[in-house]
């Protein structure tokens, strides 16, 4: 039984996987500036003197595909929420009744999770959306 339960949860991973590169795909403007917030975060973390500049410079030119981070994202999609807040789509997750619930900029959506990661998904998956509106 513990090898089904597994198996269903990998595929669910492999899901959102495959969802958050269709949204990478088919929101540019998002993908690109939720490509340079990874980049700079990694970056950051490489906070190395001994890291010439050049180097640096190289792996912004490189960047980074979209199935790289559709599937570092699809695992953490809350990591998402600074971006958004950087160009004012807040997205808020509540929980009512032991239950999750999404909205962005104060409009509540009625779909209610079990597991506050799956709303942060939903809430993301909208907030693309947005973003690339706005853009």
């Amino acid at each position: 039984m513990v090898c089904i339960g597994l198996v269903i949860k990998n595929l669910f991973q492999n899901l959102k996987t495959i969802i958050m590169l269709e949204l990478l795909e088919n929101h540019p403007k998002t993908a690109t500036v939720v490509k340079q917030w990874l980049l700079d975060k990694m970056l950051e973390s490489l906070k190395d003197e001994s890291l010439p500049e050049d180097f640096k410079q190289h792996v912004r030119e490189q960047g980074i595909d979209n199935d790289k981070v559709a599937e570092i994202l699809s695992g953490s999609p809350r990591s998402l929420f600074d971006v958004f807040d950087n160009h004012k789509v807040y997205i808020d997750i509540s929980c009512l009744n032991d239950k999750f619930l999404w909205g962005i900029n104060n409009d509540m959506n009625n779909s209610v999770y079990e597991i506050r990661k799956e709303a942060d998904f939903a809430a993301i998956v909208e907030a693309f959306k947005l973003l690339e509106a706005k853009l």
